[in-house]
């Protein structure tokens, strides 16, 4: 029967055969090539919400941006639907400031599509990064919003909460005051506080900026029992942040708030949009040694690490990026290596100023790694015109002081001993005098 095929025919069929075979062959290579998802992670902020996919091999990811309602939706080819990618739709938390829900379905044979339904318009920024430390391929999707929260603007707000507290305050002291008189005629008014010069709202707040290290996709160090040091330093700095808020002359500034990551130049630049007179960084690292222990306090260095441990710590602690990732195409990089340049002596001896006072308060209770404030070249402290000290609560990498980390009455300890460290300081060094000094 074949013999009776036309051979133009036979030739056709014979080079539909091949070009079938070699779909065939391209089908199992994607398999074979194509990735599998290992994990999803949504991390919401007021900066921006972060979703990260992570993957045995790089992702070829699409997107576009679609309104009425808003919506971001994002193909990734090469990759089959399966239970961890599905886990994705239940991440999403009611207070994200930016999803409302996350949609995901097998678009085609080889196409998942995700779709993002937004609380409100953004900008993506869509990016992948290279395997580092624990993880594998991740690609990163950062939602920020088109109008980016102003720094000083919820420092203003904070001030304003304050300052309300404050004169309530005043007004039940008065009311007490009057109370237990009793020599004051019963219709006697009483008066209203005097809105003077020396009223609180008159008064120059001292602005310290603290700093939670890491989080996010950055945990920080790892303790033995499981211990992640971004959870542990932002709970002592929530501790310290709510003691500075009972100071009648202070006020305090939160890089992060949450749980997640905030890059290290960005850091720094909240620092000085809100015009930070103080840059505290929190800390709880490990060291390669588990038998590590001891606090300690860190200023900048311009010229080289003071000891081993200082420079090891800083280029752990610079490292801090390329975990919580960063997308280096955008012009922030720029940015970031024209700030991570700039640096003064003055803003170095006044760091060590300060260093010095809060670690004394810190040896009064704990044991110190080292008895002097150390240096190095950290790129967070690196805020040209801010006093800026970085505080490594305890070793985490050490067992027993891993479990002191996690105790809440330490934790209040080591708050309290760095609002003692800053007030000794600004005793002796007024911001004003400071500035105009400078």
């Amino acid at each position: 029967m074949a013999d009776h095929i036309n051979p133009n025919r036979r030739k056709h069929l014979k080079g539909s055969a091949t070009t079938l075979g070699l779909i065939l062959l391209l089908g199992k290579a994607d398999i074979a090539w194509g990735a599998t998802i290992l994990g999803v992670r949504v991390w919401p902020s007021e900066d921006y919400t972060r979703i990260t996919l992570e993957s045995d091999n790089a992702l070829k990811v699409s997107h576009q941006i679609l309104t009425g309602p808003d919506r971001l939706v994002v193909d990734v080819t090469g990759l089959q639907l399966n239970p961890t990618l599905r886990d994705l739709v239940a991440k999403v938390k009611p207070n994200d400031p930016y999803v409302s829900q996350i949609r995901v379905g097998q678009f085609q044979p080889n196409v998942v599509r995700l779709v993002f339904d937004l609380k409100e318009p953004i900008k993506p920024q869509l990016f992948t990064l290279e395997p580092v430390a624990e993880y594998k391929f991740r690609s990163v999707f950062d939602l920020y919003p088109t109008t980016p929260p102003d720094p000083l603007m919820q420092l203003v707000r904070s001030s304003a909460k304050k300052e309300q507290a404050l004169e309530k305050k005043n007004e039940e002291d008065l009311i007490a005051q009057f109370a237990h008189r009793q020599d004051a005629p019963a219709a006697q008014a009483i008066p209203a506080p005097k809105d003077t010069a020396a009223s609180p709202r008159f008064k120059r707040l001292i602005t310290i900026a603290l700093d939670p290290g890491h989080g996010g996709e950055d945990p920080g160090a790892i303790g033995a029992r499981g211990s992640y040091e971004k959870n542990i330093v932002l709970s002592i700095a929530k501790r310290l942040n709510n003691k500075i808020e009972n100071e009648p002359n202070m006020r305090s500034f939160m890089t992060r708030d949450g749980d997640y990551f905030v890059p290290l130049h960005t850091r720094v630049r909240k620092a000085r949009q809100v015009g930070a007179d103080l840059f505290v960084s929190i800390h709880a690292d490990a060291f390669i040694q588990p038998h590590a222990r001891g606090a300690s306090v860190f200023a900048l260095s311009q010229q080289g690490a003071t000891s081993t441990t200082a420079r090891w710590m800083a280029n752990k602690e610079n490292a801090s990026d390329l975990i919580g990732g960063i997308n280096i195409k955008t012009t922030d990089n720029q940015v970031a290596h024209l700030l991570l340049d700039m640096s003064t002596t003055a803003q170095i001896k006044d760091s060590v100023q300060v260093g010095s006072a809060v670690l004394q308060r810190i040896g009064g209770f704990a044991a110190l790694h080292k008895p002097k404030v150390e240096q190095a070249g950290f790129a967070v402290l690196r805020a040209p015109d801010i006093p800026s000290i970085l505080v490594e609560t305890a070793f985490i990498s050490n067992p027993k002081e891993e479990a002191k980390l996690n105790d809440e009455a330490y934790q209040e300890q080591i708050a309290e001993a760095i609002l003692l460290g800053i007030k000794d300081y600004f005793a002796k060094n007024p911001p004003v005098a400071r500035r105009s000094a400078a």
